[in-house]
């Protein structure tokens, strides 16, 4: 079991845990994943890892409450209790370099893993824009944590709710269309909106990196459920990612292959709200 030693409402649907799992904070670098399991009829929820405290052994996750596992755990699992498994530290982590000017671009809850690699880009000596934005407001965390981490931030909400209204992808054409020397660009987001970071990096040659954990299930390779198509080859994002070059990943299939277990999702989330609503556990 691993307790949770603290919780933070970031938002109306997000949610900030820090776990307590020693070996996996001693572990763990920039760009890996967790894989938690809340009781034994759980399902395996993928989460990057956002911090890790070797000293408290605090791992730092957050979860967005879409489905009915990330709903259960935000409904019932608070400080001081525990989930029954968190493994990790899991996948090939960020390759961390000095590139010179780098542009880390956030999209939703991507803002949770780009925060760190946005943190190490700039330890290692790069300057840092960062472009982060969601839907609305109430979905935007992690401002001052990235105006911190960042030479330079630019705001976006679909509907213009705080910052600019439009997609991060504009700013990000905008600075690349400017004499800004760019040397590398990472991507994290809703699988469109990597798609569409990455078209446009690709028009100025920009080397693109996008994270997919979005779409894991297993986490250690061996149910295929991420299989992936990257530079016309079929890779794993949990064992071979979750960060690939953007411009080699075939996102129109990594799209389809997302829509797979919509109807199974909504079924059980659908029983999960008509069970609390009765007031009967799950």
């Amino acid at each position: 079991m691993y307790k949770i030693l603290s919780k933070r409402r970031l938002s109306a649907q997000i949610c900030e845990y820090v776990v307590e799992a020693p070996e996996v904070a001693r572990a763990a670098k920039v760009g890996q994943f967790i894989v938690l399991r809340l009781h034994e009829k759980g399902e395996r929820i993928p989460l990057t890892i956002v911090e890790a405290d070797p000293v408290t052994g605090g791992v730092t996750i957050v979860v967005q409450e879409v489905g009915k596992s990330t709903r259960e755990m935000g409904d019932h699992f608070h400080a001081g209790e525990s989930v029954l498994d968190f493994v990790g530290p899991l996948g090939v982590p960020s390759e961390i370099e000095n590139y010179g000017t780098v542009i880390c671009v956030g999209g939703g809850l991507g803002i949770a893993p780009l925060y760190p690699i946005a943190c190490a880009l700039r330890e290692a000596g790069n300057t840092v824009i960062g472009i982060i934005g969601a839907r609305t407001r109430d979905l935007l965390f992690y401002m001052d944590r990235m105006e911190d981490a960042c030479d330079e931030i630019h705001v976006m909400t679909d509907d213009g709710s705080i910052g600019r209204k439009g997609f991060t992808s504009d700013p990000l054409r905008e600075i690349l269309s400017s004499d800004r020397p760019t040397d590398r660009v990472w991507a994290i987001g809703p699988a469109i909106m990597m798609k569409v970071c990455a078209e446009v990096t690709r028009e100025f040659a920009v080397p693109t990196t996008v994270s997919l954990n979005s779409i894991m299930i297993d986490g250690t390779g061996m149910c295929g459920g991420c299989r992936v198509e990257v530079g016309r080859e079929a890779k794993f994002a949990c064992v071979d990612g979750p960060e690939f070059d953007g411009h080699e990943v075939n996102f129109d299939l990594l799209m389809a292959r997302q829509q797979f277990y919509v109807e199974e999702e909504r079924c059980a989330l659908d029983r999960y709200l008509k069970s609390q609503s009765k007031g009967v556990e799950q």
